[in-house]
């Protein structure tokens, strides 16, 4: 049996997902892992299940024979990768990084402020408006507003811009690595906002 399918039957045996297999120089096997995706349901990886996993795929590829002079067993982290449609369809409506496997070329229309060379973006996952294939990301190439800096009201945003893809034509897509110091924030009912008090 192949390392590949010998790793992902044991890990989602033990009830998680394989989201990657990693070999590195000097024979390190790292194999990140997942809590599988339950609708509205946020359950993370912790020390607890890696060192689950470990001790199985220890056993399991010692039968096997495999070799390894090291193995690592992780959660995916802030910037978790993007494989397949079921990893799309879990993550819409978040913020993600993709690198096109080709520049976008003649796609950047005239009059876009997008330069034909670029292949790297950051923006809002969308499913594409329906009777177009695949998926879009959404951004304003609006700046940032500084903490503290008043912003007019008048002021006209920056427009959004989308660019539609397919999975074939991506390079590699991750979770945009954004981290809030302040701890994870209940999502908001709709009509609230978030609060004014300090």
């Amino acid at each position: 049996m192949a390392l590949q399918e010998t790793i992902e039957q044991t890990v989602t045996g033990l009830g998680y997902e394989l989201v990657e297999i990693e070999r590195t120089g000097g024979g390190l096997l790292r194999v990140t892992i997942d809590m599988p995706y339950v609708q509205g349901a946020e359950r993370f990886i912790n020390a607890e299940d890696c060192e689950k996993v470990t001790r199985q795929l220890q056993f399991v590829l010692e039968v096997e024979g495999a070799e390894y002079a090291r193995l690592e067993v992780s959660s995916p982290g802030i910037d978790r990768p993007l494989r397949n449609e079921k990893d799309f369809e879990r993550f819409a409506g978040e913020l993600v990084d993709i690198t096109l496997k080709a520049p976008i070329g003649v796609a950047a229309s005239a009059g876009s402020t997008v330069a034909a060379s670029r292949k790297k973006f950051r923006g809002t996952l969308e499913r594409a408006p329906t009777g177009t294939a695949g998926w879009q990301i959404v951004w304003s190439d609006e700046p940032a507003a500084k903490p503290g800096q008043k912003i007019s009201k008048k002021r006209i945003p920056a427009p959004l811009q989308a660019l539609g893809f397919t999975l074939d034509e991506l390079h590699q897509a991750r979770l945009a690595p954004v981290v809030d110091f302040k701890g994870r924030k209940p999502k908001s009912a709709p009509g609230t906002g978030p609060s004014t008090e300090n």
